[in-house]
């Protein structure tokens, strides 16, 4: 019919418009704090790339289900406000034959959620853990970063170092603070380089420089020059990755059916279905009186969306902790939103018999 079509090319052109501006803002703050991250030294500047990509894969599943549901609650609340739904409905157009153009319009967004949800999300939140745990284990010279202070992974040295190591592995000014067996030791040179022994030990090779050493407070103090000083590097022990079960691929979870594990997998399945649910429940939801406030029925959308993504968060959390049962907790909350979605219908399509109910 026309206006099937009419509609799915409306919530198509609103959702690539929402989709954009959602991604960008997204991306944005993810950037933002990779880079103050990088800038700090935890994690390596050449791993903000691929740590944006796996955030981006992680976030997608929610951010599609926010789009679809934001698309069709924006087209049809416009088309409220220039009286076209008025139009619709007039012709003998119920606000039930609004399900069929909607379900077209995301059945593939919710194919695409499904499987970034169920296998795509915890393959990227693995790659992105596995690269934080590398990070963790970089010696202290490594997570040097040029212009700032850094302070070492056992809390007893404070490293700054002016600018970044040249070609030939040299940095340029350097300054070490650290204390032992009580006494303050500062340590600065005009250049040094990291060597590595045969037996695999590291050290922070200084050239040229001072080293101060006394105790806080007293006037013992003593200066020594130095034309070559190593500071041995402190290095910490590989560890295997730390599986968990945001990590866990899709048959592993069901292998293994644990409450954490069964928790993960409501969630990993909740996404798609509360896409579908919210998608449908927008159609009631639009409605706008183009006499009375516009806000209205989006600050209502806006918190139905927030209690159903609060209530997904619960059930997890309960069915994790033994609380709840999984055969309960995984359809008890989508079925109460379809509820809900019945009751909203009803009264759309039946507002005088709402009316008289209500004043019962």
């Amino acid at each position: 019919m026309i206006f099937q079509r009419v509609a799915i090319r409306e919530f198509t052109h609103t959702a690539a418009g929402v989709f954009v501006a959602l991604f960008a803002v997204l991306m944005t703050t993810q950037l933002i704090r990779l880079l103050g991250r990088a800038a700090g030294g935890k994690i390596a500047s050449e791993a903000v790339i691929a740590l944006l990509g796996f955030g981006a894969i992680s976030y997608l599943p929610v951010l599609l289900s926010l789009t679809i549901f934001v698309a069709v609650l924006m087209t049809l609340s416009r088309w409220y406000r220039d009286s076209e739904m008025v139009v619709w409905l007039a012709s003998g157009v119920p606000l039930t034959a609004w399900i069929k153009p909607v379900l077209w319009f995301v059945g593939p967004p919710v194919v695409v959620i499904a499987i970034l949800s169920l296998l795509l999300t915890p393959w990227a939140t693995q790659k992105s853990e596995a690269y934080r745990q590398r990070m963790d284990q970089r010696d202290d010279v490594a997570r040097v970063s040029p212009g700032t202070f850094n302070e070492s992974s056992a809390a007893d040295r404070v490293f700054f170092v002016e600018s970044a190591a040249a070609e030939d592995g040299q940095v340029k000014n350097i300054f070490i603070s650290s204390i032992q067996q009580g006494r303050l030791g500062v340590m600065a040179a005009a250049q040094g380089h990291a060597e590595t022994m045969p037996n695999g030990d590291r050290f922070l090779v200084l050239d040229r420089g001072r080293r101060y050493e006394g105790i806080a407070g007293t006037a013992e103090y003593r200066m020594m020059e130095f034309d070559r000083y190593a500071v041995r590097i402190e290095t910490k022990e590989a560890r295997g990755f730390e599986e968990s079960p945001r990590t866990k691929p899709l048959l592993d979870l069901l292998r293994d059916p644990r409450p954490v594990n069964l928790a993960e997998f409501l969630w990993r399945l909740g996404l798609p279905l509360a896409a579908l649910n919210l998608a449908v429940l927008a159609i009631p939801l639009s409605f706008v009186n183009p006499r009375a406030g516009r806000t209205n029925n989006l600050v209502f959308a806006l918190l139905a969306y927030m209690v159903y993504s609060n209530l997904l968060s619960v059930s997890q959390a309960w069915v994790a902790q033994g609380k709840l049962r999984f055969e309960i907790g995984v359809w008890a909350v989508h079925l109460g939103m379809f509820l809900l979605l019945l009751v909203l219908f009803y009264r759309r399509q039946n507002p005088l018999a709402w009316g008289k109910m209500r004043w019962r």
